[in-house]
């Protein structure tokens, strides 16, 4: 394994002078993952039943896939060079909140929120941090609802607390952000600027599709239910060129805005 054969090559900085010191270092890393793994299967759990819920009540399932990773070690040794630490578990533990992921794809945009809501309102799930970068779109064009939160594990003798990182996308989204990783992964590109342009406006109309999807689903689910009046909500994307592909949609609801708040308060 990498990250223990670089441990090994940096006994010096991992003040480790002794062979019996290096297999505690390494028997406590591998726990540490193990945790983590375990902090996943709880996040995991926990959407599986609330899509389970969604299927029997709505008849139909809001998200699609769920995968879930642990940080690979040349990953984790790599963070912790950029910050300039010592590879030590005290510093894994406490400088590195994404070891744990969880994707989640989602058919529709305000699935996410409604996902993210529900999940948030257990009271065994506490937010660290949240970016919204679906209403705050980045640079490149990439749209996904990150998470941070901590959620309990319940080992044999103790109860722990470990962070997740969750991303939330739609299929749309998702497809957008596999491809450009493809697209531009370790390549040297001579026409980066007009490559980055074009996926920036690939990721407006994909996400401009997305909303459409989004309004002619409501349109089918509530032919027949009289609604009251919406006010319009406009769609996240904050290029201008990009509304007009847009029409009126229904207001995502009080999940967005519960989300919307917390982001804004900063809890």
């Amino acid at each position: 394994m990498e990250f223990v054969n670089e441990a090994i090559n940096q006994i010096d900085a991992l003040n480790i002078d002794k062979v019996d010191e290096f297999r505690e270092f390494r028997q406590e890393y591998t726990h540490l993952m193990m945790e983590f793994r375990c902090a996943i299967m709880e996040i995991e759990t926990k959407l599986n039943v609330l899509n389970n819920e969604f299927a029997l009540s709505y008849n139909r399932n809001p998200i699609q896939t769920i995968k879930s990773r642990l940080k690979k070690p040349d990953s984790l040794l790599k963070k912790l060079r950029r910050k300039d630490l010592d590879v030590t578990i005290e510093n894994i533990e406490k400088h590195i909140s994404d070891i744990a992921g969880v994707r989640i794809v989602c058919s529709f945009p305000e699935d996410i929120y409604s996902i993210a809501d529900l999940l948030l309102h257990q009271d065994d799930v506490r937010m660290i941090d949240i970016k919204d970068y679906i209403k705050h779109p980045k640079d490149s064009g990439y749209r996904s609802l990150h998470l941070i939160v901590e959620v309990p594990i319940f080992l044999s003798r103790e109860k722990k607390m470990r962070r997740v990182e969750i991303q939330c996308r739609t299929i749309a989204m998702d497809f957008w952000a596999s491809v450009e990783h493809q697209l531009k992964y370790n390549k040297d590109l001579e026409n980066t600027e007009e490559i980055t342009e074009e996926l920036r406006e690939c990721a407006d109309v994909i996400t401009a599709v997305d909303f459409r999807m989004q309004e002619i689903r409501g349109k089918i689910e509530y032919a027949d239910v009289p609604q009251p009046e919406t006010k319009v909500v406009e769609p996240p994307p904050t290029d201008q060129r990009i509304f007009k592909l847009y029409r009126k949609e229904r207001s995502m609801g009080s999940s967005h805005d519960y989300l919307q708040d917390l982001i804004e308060k900063g809890e």
